[in-house]
């Protein structure tokens, strides 16, 4: 009997350091780390959809295939959108050839008000002229008629008196009327010059927007070439080749591989010790026995029950408290990862976050 009770001593003190050592490790180890394995691997994924309406003319891709950034995903039937290009071409040219007509009938008509402003000085000069000749031919016939009075001068004198100012009377009354429709006309032409260069004005804004068009045209024809937004798995085809598809309509899904983070979804109870900067091992079900690390890298705005479709109203009375998940975003180091390849954003992964 002693002797089995000495030999069961040694185990049950292997028994009692077993425990120790596991409430230890609770206490102590497991007290400085959360963990939680609400998580999984994320990454950006785009859905690409048509800015264009045209047919589909070729498809440059399989489902699931691996693409970098630039690659032709999906050429569109262009010849309609070409079509479009020359017409906003020709419709800029016929505008630009508008401006030019308007610019050189503007510039013909400041010519011509200055020809008119120059014709009514030379006006102004020989109305001057013709009145002094006037003046002088009324002062001769004055005194032609007193000689004639007084017997001094004789009948035919007295006639080419009377036909010099006659004569003087006529030119004068003719530059006069020259001269006022020269003003008249330098007023009309004033008046055009301006409605010329008005007209230079809406041709330029016609130029500008035919050019706007153009460049609507050009941008509408480079997206008949659909191209990778970034390096990645392009998936998800939801077209075929000759089908008609309308702008905004989904066309393939590409996701990004070269960056990947985890968002893991602890419990409110858990976020009270956990920062920004501190470390993470990060354990991925598709790859068991092996670890990542990151560092935790940002806190959600809100709770996930937040940016559900439909977030719980705790305002009914029918209230039932439920512990809310928070994400967190971790930034996982995937500069010494062999198995890259193998991470896909939805897998399932274990997050422990140390905190001490």
């Amino acid at each position: 009997m002693e002797e089995k009770k000495k030999s069961k001593k040694p185990i049950l003190a292997l028994v009692i350091i077993a425990v120790v050592g596991t409430i230890a490790y609770f206490l102590f180890a497991g007290g400085g780390v959360e963990t939680t394995d609400n998580a999984q691997i994320d990454g950006d994924i785009l859905s690409v959809r048509s800015s264009v309406t045209a047919y589909v003319q070729e498809i440059r891709f399989q489902d699931n295939q691996e693409v970098k950034m630039g690659d032709t995903l999906i050429i569109f039937e262009t010849s309609e959108l070409r079509a479009k290009v020359a017409q906003a071409e020709a419709a800029l040219h016929n505008a630009e050839a508008a401006l030019a007509s308007a610019s050189n009938r503007a510039n013909a008509g400041v010519e011509n008000v200055q020809a008119a402003i120059l014709n009514a000085k030379a006006l102004e000069a020989s109305l001057a002229a013709a009145k002094a000749n006037l003046t002088r031919a009324q002062q001769a016939y004055d005194r032609t008629l007193h000689l004639f009075e007084i017997k001094a001068a004789t009948q035919e004198q007295k006639e080419n008196a009377e036909a010099a100012l006659a004569i003087a009377k006529a030119d004068f009354a003719r530059i006069q009327d020259q001269q006022r429709a020269s003003e008249s006309s330098s007023t009309g032409l004033s008046a055009l010059s301006a409605s010329d260069k008005d007209a230079i004005q809406l041709a330029a804004a016609s130029v500008e927007q035919r050019r706007a068009e153009l460049d609507l045209a050009k941008e509408q024809l480079s997206h008949a070439y659909v191209t990778s937004p970034f390096n990645g798995i392009v998936t998800k085809r939801s077209i075929q080749n000759g089908q008609f598809v309308t702008a905004g309509q989904a066309l393939c899904t590409v996701v990004q591989l070269d960056e990947l983070w985890v968002t893991a979804n602890f419990k409110e109870t858990q976020i009270e010790n956990i920062k920004p900067g501190q470390e993470v091992e990060v354990e991925i079900d598709a790859l068991p026995g092996k670890a990542l690390h990151g560092k935790v890298a940002s806190f959600s705005g809100a709770t996930g029950a937040k940016f559900a479709l439909l977030p719980p109203d705790n305002a009914t009375g029918n209230f039932v408290k439920v512990t809310q998940r928070f994400p967190i975003r971790i930034d996982l180091d995937l500069s010494n990862v062999a198995d890259r390849a193998m991470l896909y954003p939805g897998l399932s992964v274990i997050v422990k976050v140390k905190v001490k």
